[in-house]
């Protein structure tokens, strides 16, 4: 059974940067793509970033510019970069994986919450 879990949210600043990190129990590799979403109270969960295997991205565009999703092979995790932070960024953030085979395979951790409040 695959695994995800996420580390690195927390209580933040407008402005501030925090670093999502989500490490993966296979090989990140195996994956055709990973991608970090969000829910906030009482809204649909969204995708903020993807990436795939072939390396390419893609963002939504309320976090364009200050979030970067990239792959760290030496730890196998998948991280998401988020700079100059705002309050509607304030949200549990979810590391997602998918697998395309015989269908689409999706996998989920367990989220990690992100408030960002002065």
């Amino acid at each position: 059974q695959v695994q995800l879990v996420e580390s690195g949210g927390g209580l933040v600043q407008p402005g501030g940067s925090l670093r999502l990190s989500c490490a993966a129990s296979e090989s990140i590799f195996r994956f055709n793509v990973m991608g970090w979403y969000r829910q906030a109270p009482g809204k649909q969960r969204e995708l903020v970033a993807s990436l795939t295997n072939g390396d390419n991205t893609d963002y939504a565009d309320s976090v364009k510019g200050r979030f970067t999703i990239a792959r760290d092979n030496a730890k196998n995790t998948v991280d998401l970069q988020m700079n100059s932070l705002k309050p509607e960024d304030t949200a549990v953030y979810y590391c997602n994986a998918k697998l395309f085979f015989r269908g689409i395979h999706d996998y989920w951790g367990q989220g990690t919450q992100v408030a960002v409040s002065s």
